[in-house]
């Protein structure tokens, strides 16, 4: 047993000491030292022969301090023990490449290719080397081969892969179908690699690429994996109808589950497509049996007409409660007909009666913390904050570590700013700011940055109070109460550094009334004001999306994109930006 345990020690130090020197190796290769690292390489290599890596990296040492000749030994002398390791002849058909020797390199590529005929069992590693060589036809080549010779080896990622970096888009998208084609398990990781060059634009030559490819793959071999695929196209293109029409055929076919359709007219909805989500759910509505997904259905039709200020609204939720009545089931459909008795019609009372009720019925805790954070809001939209802080802080009690109860700390710290009680609502904040949801983290850092850079020094009045205020009519949808605000704000707080934040709040409420000119005028004054802010990215993509989406003035759209481009290369719109100008500019993306 003694013995055993020596030898289980010497092992454990061996590989220890191995993987240390390994370690070290690598960073001096990563460091450009090749001298050094061939060094320590040689030795690893002589003590593990069959390790690849230690192999590959003591060639390229070799070759980076142009001692060819030390490789080549190295490479005859491997084949002469292992001749039907193909991707030895990689190695050195590379090495005579580096020579400037073609004809000796082309002459040991093909070697290793017509290897392949003879023992696939080394394709896929020749195909990684000449890819790591960037011999990209070569390596599409050994990986094709490889997969003629062996049907159960697939290649059509790493083919696919290769396509895409020699700008080949169609031979790119073919290979993905390819893919999926042969293991439908391949379909998300096929839909995120895709997602990298399809773009909102249906004329976008990849978006035409792989609607062609799947419309032709199609035709020759229906499947509902197709159909999946092009429904997800029309939709990042927002071309819900068609995607609807893809959903709608695959539903037909196999009339099992309408959950496609449902995310459809989520994102749809989540889009402001609100005629395709009402066309998605209401075709919902028609074909479920199911009692609990026809009434998600409504809920989100009632979502749409309140919306889209349908004067139906209110009949709409009384039809829907004569229906199917009020009970747990239609909980959240109580919450939304009050939160639009609120906000919409100016009817507090009638909608906190409404909730009150709804908590009779409600069996789980999280039916009864949504219900609460509605009533907290409606305490807060009548003035009532302290209630509303006991119905917020009831739910961080109950859910602690849900998304309900991170809600709810939002919640407190917004009341309190509401209140005036800065410190309080910064503590809660500070807390949010490492939220796992993304959503409430960026709408903590938000209102941490905009009390921390506005907080009243020495007891002088900054402006935040009446700011404060500013956001609580714009939260209680009193947009012009907000934005005579503001007005006040600007006369009496002028210079101060409350100013652009002042400019760019009253511009965002502007755009909700339609009042587009205005909104422009107040972003260029964010823009000259401080040309440092942290809100100028912001006010720059505002005008952009105001110039191209309101006003009809590409060119104008297009300059400040630009700006954002050149200008702001670490500013979070510069992706969508730089999509945006391209597409005006009328480039193929």
């Amino acid at each position: 047993m003694k013995q055993l345990l020596i030898l289980f020690f010497l092992a454990i130090s061996s590989f220890s000491y191995a993987q240390n020197e390994y370690l070290l190796a690598e960073n001096y290769f990563r460091e450009g030292a090749y001298l050094k690292a061939s060094q320590i390489y040689k030795k690893l290599y002589e003590k593990s022969p069959f390790n690849t890596t230690y192999l590959n990296r003591l060639i390229s040492c070799y070759q980076e301090t142009e001692n060819f000749t030390e490789a080549e030994n190295l490479l005859t002398s491997k084949i002469k023990q292992s001749p039907n390791q193909g991707y030895l002849y990689v190695y050195l058909g590379y090495n005579y490449e580096r020579q400037k020797q073609p004809e000796l390199a082309q002459k040991n590529y093909t070697i290793a290719l017509n290897s392949i005929d003879k023992n696939s069992a080394f394709g896929g590693i020749i195909g990684r080397v000449f890819k790591e060589y960037n011999l990209l036809d070569n390596a599409i080549l050994a990986y094709k081969k490889t997969m003629e010779k062996d049907e159960n080896t697939n290649y059509s990622f790493q083919i696919a892969q290769i396509y895409g970096e020699k700008g080949d888009l169609k031979e790119m998208f073919q290979s993905y179908i390819d893919l999926v084609n042969k293991n439908e398990n391949y379909y998300n990781l096929v839909q995120r690699y895709a997602s990298k060059y399809i773009t909102d634009d249906s004329e976008n030559e990849a978006n035409i690429l792989f609607r062609k490819t799947l419309l032709k793959k199609a035709a020759s071999n229906p499947k509902d994996v197709w159909n999946v695929l092009l429904s997800w196209l029309f939709s990042q293109q927002k071309d819900y109808e068609k995607a609807f029409i893809q959903q709608k055929a695959l539903y037909q076919r196999n009339p099992v589950s309408l959950s496609g359709i449902f995310e459809l007219g989520e994102i749809a909805y989540n889009n402001n497509a609100f005629t395709a989500s009402k066309t998605a759910f209401n075709f919902i509505i028609q074909n479920t049996t199911f009692i609990e997904e026809k009434i998600d259905a409504h809920w989100y039709i009632s979502k749409v007409a309140v919306a889209t200020q349908d004067t139906n609204t209110t009949l709409l939720f009384q039809s829907l409660f004569s229906e199917f009545g009020k009970n747990t089931l239609t909980i959240k459909l109580q919450v939304a007909y009050a939160d639009f008795l609120t906000f919409y019609q100016n009817k507090p009372q009638q909608a906190k009666l409404v909730l009150e009720e709804a908590l009779t019925f409600s069996r789980s805790k999280y039916d009864k913390a949504r219900i609460k954070l509605k009533l907290g809001d409606i305490l807060v939209f009548t003035g009532q904050y302290n209630k509303a802080l006991i119905y917020f802080s009831q739910i961080q009690t109950q859910l602690k570590g849900d998304e309900l109860a991170q809600q709810a700390r939002f919640k407190v710290a917004q009341t309190s700013y509401f209140k005036g009680d800065f410190t309080w609502a910064k503590a809660q904040l500070k807390i949010l700011k490492s939220s796992t949801t993304q959503l409430i983290a960026n709408d903590a850092l938000a209102l941490f940055l905009t009390i921390t850079d506005n907080e009243p020094v020495d007891s002088i009045p900054s402006g935040l109070i009446q700011y404060a205020k500013a956001e609580l009519y714009a939260f209680q949808n009193k947009t012009q109460q907000a934005i005579d605000t503001l007005n006040t704000i600007k006369r009496n707080f002028k210079g101060q550094p409350i100013e652009d934040e002042v400019l760019f709040k009253q511009a965002k409420l502007y755009i909700k009334q339609q009042e587009f000119e205005k909104a422009v005028t107040n972003f260029k004054q964010v823009i000259s004001l401080n040309p440092q802010g942290i809100l100028i990215d912001d006010a720059h993509y505002q005008l952009a999306e105001l110039y191209k989406n309101h006003l009809n003035n590409l060119e104008k759209a297009s300059e400040y994109y630009q700006k954002i481009i050149f200008d702001y290369p670490s500013s979070i719109y510069l992706v969508d930006a730089r999509k945006k100008y391209r597409k005006i500019r009328g480039d193929n993306l």
